[in-house]
């Protein structure tokens, strides 16, 4: 198995332990002792991230970033500073700060959402270029100018208190929430770049919370912190399993706390903005009129681009056929009308169900497929019964006097292999999937 992520860091005293755990969470590791070994690994292997530790500035590891990023190439590197936040880091390169001690679970959560930005990012570029050849232009994407918002829940206790004033200091635009009640009125009525929790008397109110926007699905990659109070001790891994991206410790002091949210907010705000930029696409005009996903022609030219630059990026590509299912209920549907009409539906599941870095095509009335970039085939079967699963699920009008139908689908995954053609590899997936249907 190749290394996903490497560790910068001069000894084993941090480094030793984060790698460990990161061995359990998937996320294997190679460990650099300097810059010299850094950009040796990076050549021998085909790493998603880095982790420099940057303690309170060495200039050798702050200076490495840019050099690694500008090394990979076309491959987009995610670079993490573990030690102090401070916002000269991203002038540097580093795409977020995080302090130690660092849980794995911890660091692991934030390297899947900085290598999926990555891809994302990689996605767009590919995307503004097929647009751009047939006469359509996208904007690059753009985080907003406003200021960071940030949600604060809790009592307003001396020490939150002082940790809001410190965002205030940095810039951040506060609105505070005293219950969780209120906090959800905001976040379903607002949008925010991060959410900080307060302990309080006990834990269990802040981590229902984090709970209960992991279960949102607008919510779910909000960044949340959880700031304790002293004498209020919480199970890391069980917090961070909660959906909490940071834990402050009593003992950090309002200012370290306060850089450590802006650095995740500022994160998220950028990955939104991407994920953003990709959505846009759907108004360019040239998608299918009845879904709103890219047509036949214009997924076969974003795929075939797609398939080169995968082979340069040393990533891999999952394609997906999606074809809807001959049972007896369906039959009758498509003969009276009414599977035609809930096409338009359909298409657009599929089209909010996948990643905003998939792109989801139409090929015929009743046929759609995925293009899975930075996924293997396990990971493309699971995308695309994933999403079968759901609209499986969905019951679709079939007329008066009638009850209504379902759709299921018979799915074709195939990846891509060395040296062979994008259209190949779609129609391995197409053919699957009519070897199913003929079963």
């Amino acid at each position: 198995m190749d290394a996903r992520v490497l560790i910068v860091a001069p000894d084993d005293r941090t480094a030793g332990p984060l790698a460990e755990g990161l061995d359990r969470l998937g996320w294997r590791s190679v460990t650099a002792r300097g810059p010299e070994a850094a950009r040796a690994a990076l050549q021998d292997f085909n790493l998603d991230a880095v982790l420099v530790e940057t303690g309170d500035g060495d200039p050798a590891a702050v200076g490495l970033a840019r050099t690694l990023k500008q090394e990979r190439g076309l491959r987009r590197l995610p670079v993490l500073a573990l030690g102090r936040p401070d916002p000269l880091l991203q002038q540097m390169g580093f795409d977020l700060a995080l302090s130690p001690p660092l849980h794995p679970v911890q660091a692991a959560l934030r390297l899947e959402s900085l290598v999926r930005a990555a891809v994302a990012e990689e996605e767009f570029e590919l995307r503004r270029q097929t647009l751009a050849d047939r006469g359509r232009a996208l904007a690059s994407p753009a985080a907003p100018a406003a200021p960071l918002r940030v949600l604060t829940v809790g009592e307003p206790a001396p020490k939150f208190l002082a940790l809001s004033h410190a965002l205030s200091a940095l810039g951040a635009e506060i609105t505070a929430a005293l219950t969780a009640y209120t906090a959800f009125d905001y976040l379903h009525e607002e949008t925010f770049d991060a959410v900080v929790l307060w302990a309080g008397e006990t834990h269990a109110e802040a981590l229902s919370i984090a709970g209960g926007m992991r279960r949102n699905s607008r919510l779910y990659h909000t960044p949340t912190m959880l700031y304790m109070r002293k004498g209020v001790e919480v199970a890391l891994s069980q917090a961070f399993d909660r959906g909490l991206s940071d834990v402050a410790s009593a003992e950090t002091a309002p200012e370290e706390a306060a850089r450590r949210v802006i650095s995740l907010a500022s994160a998220y705000r950028r990955e939104t903005a991407i994920r953003k930029a990709l959505e846009e696409a759907r108004s360019s005009g040239l998608m299918d009129a009845a879904t709103g996903l890219f047509t036949r022609d214009l997924f076969a030219a974003h795929l075939a681009r797609l398939a080169a630059t995968t082979r340069e990026r040393r990533r891999r590509l999952s394609v997906a056929v999606l074809r809807i299912a001959d049972k007896p209920e369906t039959v009758e549907a498509r003969r009276d009308g009414w599977l035609d009409r809930a096409i338009p539906q359909i298409g657009s599941m599929i089209g909010r169900l996948v990643r905003a870095e998939d792109t989801a095509a139409r090929l015929a009335p009743e046929v759609f497929a995925l293009a899975l970039p930075a996924a293997g085939l396990a990971a493309g079967r699971t995308a695309a019964e994933r999403i079968a699963a759901v609209i499986a699920c969905t019951a679709f009008d079939a007329g008066e006097d009638r009850p209504p139908f379902t759709v299921d689908f018979d799915l074709g995954v195939a990846e891509l292999e060395p040296g062979e053609a994008a259209a190949r590899t779609l129609e391995r997936a197409a053919a699957a999937s009519q070897a199913k249907q003929a079963v």
